[in-house]
């Protein structure tokens, strides 16, 4: 999976934790015991589910400076290297853009 693909899928579930969050306030009032009993285990499983994306989150994270630490080093280990490579993504990129 990739790092933008897995960046969208810790914001999509973001989204889906805020709206449950919203939905478990408005049916606050519901008084009846098996309501009170369901939304005591989606405020469990909620809980569980921040955790679990508090930890992808953070392993992210750690992953992308682990990425950016061995491109500096690698630009720093081959600095004539890096400025072809970038010169030539930079030449490509432009021809790509002037074709519009």
């Amino acid at each position: 999976m990739s790092e933008a693909s897995k960046d969208k899928l810790i914001a999509d579930f973001k989204l889906v934790v805020a709206d449950a969050e919203e939905l478990l306030r408005a049916t606050a009032s519901e008084a009846s015991g098996k309501a009170s009993e369901l939304r005591a285990k989606i405020e469990a499983r909620l809980a569980d589910a921040k955790a679990r994306l508090a930890e992808a989150e953070a392993a992210l994270v750690d992953r992308a400076k682990q990425v950016g630490r061995a491109a500096d080093d690698y630009v720093h280990d081959n600095p004539w290297r890096s400025v072809g490579i970038a010169a030539g993504l930079g030449f490509i990129v432009g021809l790509l853009i002037g074709r519009r």
